[in-house]
């Protein structure tokens, strides 16, 4: 389970053979690693599902392998050419996600892999096509070290002519980003460069799919499964909450939400900022139990204007009328708005 997904169980992975079961996409959202926030925005989920659904789809036809098997309509697993209503299940292969021990000498990712396969890689695996202002990128990187011509970063946002891949980790209680060795060692049997390799080939498939609609994607991640010696794009991959998409200079994904809780909500992120500064700094990793105030509910409009986000953008990256939305360019207008 998921801040904004559960996982139903058909028949559990087991040691050399991966299960079967589905996600169930809620209209939960999640900002800042808090989990579950304290409302919901409606249609979300439906647009995760048909989104990821659609992006699978693409990535198999490209000869990349995934844990997709369709989404789920009445019982019933179809393509997602099938379906005349908007999806919120999707049938996917399950992999074993192992304890992973944690002491003051840090996790444990040796006891993680002796679990066996096929198992989730512990990473999870960025990209970047752009660089923007305020991205962590310039705060823990100089341009030098991505080959890039400048002394400092400039203020306006970098477009890279080729993307930066990076790792994190990503199941202990606050990410981090790894260097190339230490992220080989967390992958365990999953080759790095496989895992980087697949990440470049995500990225590309979704980069041509929204130039062709005319959205720009700037970033986002891929997480995999390792088994039998291969590796398996794995959760979901191409979605306004896993990447971040731009039209017109307005962004379209779960960032909407991060900065209207930075300008309204400041003391809530900072509270939380805090926390995460001193988890860091301490053998202690649960930093939302020393968080003592809670983060407000949306307003009303705001709701109703990222709801309309998440569905047109779906409609207009998926070139099709599956959610009953405003046009697009409607809905830019209201985001800028807020």
């Amino acid at each position: 389970m998921t801040s904004v997904k559960d996982i139903r169980v058909e028949t559990p992975a087991s040691e050399g053979t991966l299960g079967q079961g589905a996600f169930v996409f809620s209209d939960d959202y999640s900002v800042f690693d808090w989990g579950r926030m304290p409302d919901e925005i409606p249609r979300k989920g439906a647009s995760l599902c048909a989104m990821g659904a659609y992006n699978f789809e693409r990535l198999e036809e490209a000869g990349v392998s995934t844990h997709y098997r369709g989404v789920i309509e009445d019982g019933e697993v179809l393509p997602l050419a099938a379906v005349e209503e908007p999806p919120t299940e999707m049938a996917i292969d399950l992999a074993q996600v192992p304890d992973l021990p944690h002491s003051e000498a840090g996790y444990d990712y040796e006891a993680y892999h002796a679990a066996g396969g096929p198992m989730v890689v512990p990473l999870e695996i960025v990209f970047r096509n752009v660089v923007p202002p305020g991205s962590s990128l310039r705060r823990r990187t100089k341009p030098a070290d991505h080959g890039l011509e400048y002394d400092t970063w400039p203020a306006e946002t970098v477009s890279l002519e080729e993307p930066i891949v990076e790792f994190s980790t990503k199941y202990e209680k606050q990410d981090r980003y790894l260097d190339r060795e230490a992220a080989a060692q967390i992958a365990g049997p999953a080759s790095i460069d496989t895992l980087e390799d697949c990440a470049r080939t995500v990225n590309r498939v979704i980069s041509e799919r929204a130039d062709r609609v005319g959205l720009t994607h700037q970033d986002g991640k891929i997480e995999c499964v390792y088994h039998d010696g291969a590796v398996l794009v794995a959760d979901v991959a191409g979605t306004f909450d896993e990447n971040r998409f731009s039209s017109d200079g307005i962004q379209l994904s779960k960032e909407v939400i991060r900065q209207y809780y930075r300008r309204t909500d400041s003391e809530w992120v900072e509270a939380v900022k805090e926390a995460k500064d001193e988890a860091l700094a301490s053998a202690d990793p649960d930093w939302r139990e020393s968080v003592e105030i809670s983060p407000k509910p949306l307003p009303e409009h705001v709701l109703r204007h990222v709801s309309n986000m998440y569905a047109a953008g779906a409609n207009t990256y998926l070139g099709r009328d599956l959610f009953d939305a405003p046009p697009l360019e409607t809905v830019l207008d209201h985001l800028r708005s807020l």
